[in-house]
């Protein structure tokens, strides 16, 4: 997309593929953070709370963006685009838990769109995290990242 159709695209709603949050997703993540509280890796014991089973980490949702973004169709992301990077968030906020064999998906829309220096762009959405038959959903989030393009010569 040119510069002019990012810009235009603010304001407007893209929606992910689904993707399945599997255990063996939620374990994997434990082992790599160290955060192996039972709510997330005893089935067992996770059943005997309020969430009736066992649930995916709210940072695993955080960190499942990147993913959901590159199953998005249209994102609007300028040409020549050669690297993207995670740039951080001005808010998250975990509104529900994500049990073990969910499906999420991400309603992303572009908020802001500027160009920092040639070749480097960065853009602002809002992305709110649906799970698959529940009416609140998993997370909402102001996201940023940047994109590096080729400068032009």
């Amino acid at each position: 997309m040119t510069r002019d159709q990012v810009q235009a695209a603010i304001g407007h709603d893209r929606v992910s593929e689904w993707i399945t949050v599997t255990q063996a997703m939620i374990h994997a993540f434990a082992e790599a953070t160290g955060d192996r509280q039972f709510i997330h890796v005893d089935p067992v014991r996770a059943a005997q709370t309020p969430f009736g089973g066992t649930i995916a980490h709210g940072f695993l949702t955080l960190s499942l963006l990147p993913q959901l973004m590159e199953r998005t169709p249209d994102l609007p992301m300028p040409d020549g685009v050669t690297m993207g990077v995670n740039y951080g968030g001005n808010r998250v906020r975990f509104l529900s838990p994500v049990p073990s064999g969910s499906r999420i998906r991400a309603h992303s829309t572009l908020t802001a769109f500027e160009q920092k220096h040639a070749g480097q762009f960065q853009s602002t959405s809002t992305v709110t995290i649906e799970i698959e038959g529940h009416e609140k959903p998993a997370m909402v989030a102001e996201w940023i990242t940047q994109f590096f393009t080729q400068p032009a010569s």
